[in-house]
């Protein structure tokens, strides 16, 4: 399986590359089913590969003019706070058995993969949806792009996930950016997030297996300048919905697996 894992990898780079989300959609369900790492420490190995692959794509999208410094700005300082508060306080309260329902165990563990899949379900519905490309309002929103920005630091917080899933419509829809610049500007906030969830994981204590992190980082790396190239030539408003079909396919399979596989 692990084979597999490492060519699964080039997909998280290849994802972010093309549309500036969906890295830790896969890492997760990659390190977890693939490599047979505990979803604990899966959370935290996922902040480390999406946000290095996610900063080797920052410099191709700055190149092309794709990254709105000030969207990303007002998006990621509310969701940096929410990610420390959420990551380094409430997780390590959480217990690892939370309850029992006859001799079903409901795990910390079982709870991070439900949630996840739930949220890949209603993520992959906004990328599947026609979007609305053709925005009347020009104007950003930034008070609602700020608390968007929290919500989503929520989010990354819990899962370890880069949310680029979450940011990618967030920035369409309250920034009225166009789905370029929305891709160029998520992947400097998924680098942000990442960084400082990974790191405050490393201030606490969390174990990392270093030279397993470097290979599935550089393996993501090589489908993140494919995807960079691949995105200079390809219409990002008809990748959102493909992908989305894809991603909805993961979340009912993760949530099929959780339940009744295991």
């Amino acid at each position: 399986m692990e084979y597999f894992g490492y060519l699964a990898s080039v997909i998280i780079g290849l994802s972010l590359g093309l549309i500036g989300g969906g890295g830790s959609i896969l890492t997760i369900p990659i390190l977890v089913y693939l490599f047979k790492i505990d979803p604990k420490l899966a959370t935290t190995y996922s902040l480390f590969i999406v946000g290095i692959t996610a900063l080797s794509g920052c410099f191709s999208h700055y190149r092309m003019g794709n990254l709105k410094i000030k969207s990303a700005l007002y998006f990621v300082v509310p969701s940096v706070f929410s990610i420390l508060i959420i990551r380094e306080v409430i997780f390590l309260k959480i217990p690892n058995v939370l309850f029992t329902i006859n001799d079903f165990q409901i795990t910390k563990n079982f709870l991070i993969m439900i949630i996840f899949a739930v949220l890949m379900m209603a993520a992959s519905i906004s990328m599947i949806r026609e979007s609305n490309s053709q925005i009347k309002s020009s104007t950003t929103n930034f008070t609602q792009l700020s608390v968007i920005g929290a919500v989503v630091g929520i989010i990354i917080g819990f899962l370890g996930a880069g949310g680029g899933f979450l940011i990618i419509p967030a920035l369409l829809f309250f920034a009225n950016l166009p789905m370029k610049q929305a891709v160029g500007t998520s992947l400097l906030i998924i680098f942000i997030n990442s960084s400082i969830g990974f790191i405050g994981d490393l201030y606490i204590g969390t174990p990392i297996d270093y030279p397993f992190l470097l290979e599935i980082s550089s393996i993501a790396f090589i489908g993140m300048l494919i995807g960079s190239q691949l995105s200079k030539r390809m219409d990002g408003n008809k990748l959102k919905p493909l992908f989305g079909w894809f991603v909805l396919v993961m979340g009912i399979y993760i949530l099929i697996k959780e339940i009744f596989l295991n």
